[in-house]
């Protein structure tokens, strides 16, 4: 059985009270995370482990930096903002927030890269497993890679 909704009288509806068309109250700035440094120190270090991987051959730069990103987005957005703006990381990272894409570009350099190192472990390595086991781990690395979508155009 339903209610019928209340007489209104010739002047219209009845008016609001003050209150209830105000804003609703801003809620308090959420509290930082007890944890905050450890994210902080888990951006510079991986940021860092990604700088050294631009000159080191077999040190990755592309993970680094994106996990430096994702670590910087819970303990420090100074760094965050910086890597979101930076001109060669600041796509990339923007790339894979937003479509989980990775550049043709960027693949084809990662596997290039890895295909010298998996040379270069072949041809010093003490034993042949050795290089064979890193090369499968590279394989299956560049597989994933190249199922990632690409960014979308534009």
């Amino acid at each position: 059985m339903s209610v019928p909704p209340p007489p209104q009288d010739a002047a219209g509806p009845a008016p609001t009270p003050p209150a209830a068309t105000e804003a609703a109250p801003t809620p308090p700035p959420a509290r930082p995370s007890r944890f905050r440094w450890a994210w902080w120190l888990l951006a510079y270090a991986s940021l860092g482990l990604g700088i050294v991987g631009i000159v080191v051959p077999g040190l990755p730069t592309v993970p680094f930096v994106l996990l430096s990103a994702y670590a910087a987005a819970r303990g420090s957005q100074r760094l965050h903002a910086r890597l979101l703006a930076h001109r060669q990381f600041g796509p990339m990272i923007r790339d894979w927030q937003a479509h989980g894409a990775v550049s043709r570009r960027a693949k084809r350099l990662a596997v290039s890269m890895m295909a010298l190192c998996a040379a270069i472990m072949f041809l010093t390595s003490p034993k042949w497993w050795m290089a064979a086991t890193g090369t499968a781990i590279m394989t299956a690395v560049a597989i994933w890679l190249w199922r990632r979508p690409e960014p979308p155009a534009g």
